[in-house]
């Protein structure tokens, strides 16, 4: 299994290869996600640590992330890239959908749609992903998220489909 901080993708017991840590596998998806909050730079998973989010509130069924995009996601127009966004949206989607799972249950993003409505500039503060849950189905399960700027005003808004995968019996 995986330690705190480590990159190193391991068997975490689902059959999924993640740096979720031991005993994984015995979580449900909501608690895994709660255990994720407030995680220092060097817990949080490597996208989180390389874009600059964070998982800040979980619930059944939502989830927010936080970041403040910087130098390192700047695109050559000196914008940040529309990546970030795109990035932090399928994060917290994905995450809505984990939350849903029960223990030894995991899924996989099957699409990603977003609309990025205003450009963020480097280093403006504090931006809010909130992702909600659409709808639950056993085999699909749909969500969407929201990207609000410091300023209060939407910066993307996107859904996701995403797909469950059970344990083979």
């Amino acid at each position: 299994m995986a330690e705190a901080g480590s990159d190193k993708p391991v068997d975490d017991g689902r059959g999924a290869f993640s740096t979720a840590g031991p005993g994984a596998a015995a979580k449900s998806g909501l608690d895994l996600m709660r255990s994720g909050i407030g995680r220092s730079l060097d817990d949080r998973p490597g996208i989180g640590r390389s874009l600059n989010f964070w998982l800040a509130e979980v619930d059944d069924g939502r989830v927010v992330f936080e970041g403040e995009p910087g130098r390192e996601s700047l695109n050559p127009l000196g914008i940040i890239h529309g990546g970030w966004m795109l990035t932090i949206i399928d994060s917290a989607c994905g995450c809505a959908t984990m939350t849903a799972l029960e223990a030894g249950v995991s899924y996989t993003t099957l699409e990603t749609k977003v609309n990025m409505t205003r450009a963020i500039q480097p280093n403006s503060g504090i931006y809010r992903c909130e992702g909600v849950l659409l709808a639950r189905g056993r085999q699909i399960i749909t969500s969407e998220a929201k990207v609000i700027g410091p300023d209060g005003k939407l910066y993307a808004h996107g859904t996701s489909t995403c797909m469950v995968l059970r344990p083979k019996s």
